[in-house]
């Protein structure tokens, strides 16, 4: 039988993760581990991707985000079904600005789900994946990660965090068989952009930005900017001056 390629996906439900999960079952049956918050929302995803790949193999496994014994006791039972040739962390949360500078409850949970879980969750993984010197472990930042604004700047210092954690993982896995690929989208339609959408802010397609990020990770780049425009509305932003990026309203 040919090799089913094994796929585990942090934050399954989100639309994102999902939209490439169908992508990669187009290509060919895999192998799937959905690791989620929410049991019966991984369910629905699982019974809805096994419709479309009914050759799949797919596993649901119940997560915490927070706790570094839970997240390390989740990773292990991930890992006991093989080594995986793909993991992508994906989840996270899109909070209002607002809310955060006002409640510093809600400031520390959106740094610690957008920035610190998916970093241990990376961590986690990367023990393992240092043992068998093999696999590519992608993880969903935001371009909101490059420079600090004062519409998200709670959100995109979680990102940045993981930005350079990437970074550094990258470092530590190079000239080894394990490559590291960070994804950052731009605004992104799915239920977590809503709100923005409702303000009639443009926002790219979620199959679009699914399969930039399929190709990103089976060419091994090392960070990926979804849609490419970007990369460049990214750089002219990072460029600016001080005295001239603080006059502007974004």
């Amino acid at each position: 039988m040919p090799h089913k390629k094994r796929i585990v996906i942090v934050g399954a439900t989100s639309s994102i993760a999902e939209h490439c999960a169908r992508i990669w079952l187009q290509a060919a049956p895999a192998s799937l581990t959905l690791i989620g918050r929410d049991t019966r929302r991984i369910e629905r995803v699982a019974a809805d991707l096994k419709a479309r790949s009914p050759d799949s193999d797919f596993h649901v496994v119940k997560a915490d985000f927070l706790d570094p014994e839970a997240i390390g006791a989740v990773v292990d039972e991930a890992l006991a079904r093989g080594e995986p040739d793909i993991v992508l962390i994906a989840h996270g949360s899109l909070p209002e600005q607002a809310d955060c500078q006002n409640d510093l409850k809600t400031c520390r949970a959106a740094l610690e789900i957008n920035g610190l879980s998916p970093a241990l969750y990376a961590e986690a993984f990367a023990c393992r994946m240092a043992q068998s010197r093999h696999g590519t472990l992608a993880l969903i930042g935001s371009v909101a990660g490059d420079r600090g604004r004062k519409s998200n700047y709670v959100y995109g210092a979680a990102k940045g965090l993981l930005s350079r954690y990437a970074q550094g993982l990258r470092h530590r896995f190079a000239g080894s068989g394990v490559k590291v690929v960070l994804i950052k989208p731009g605004p992104t339609d799915t239920p977590m952009t809503a709100h923005l959408k409702g303000q009639g802010m443009k926002l790219a397609a979620v199959e679009n930005v699914a399969g930039s990020i399929v190709r990103a990770i089976e060419q091994g780049k090392t960070t990926a900017y979804v849609p490419g425009k970007w990369r460049l509305i990214m750089m002219i932003l990072r460029c600016l001056p001080a005295w001239l990026f603080n006059r502007l309203d974004i």
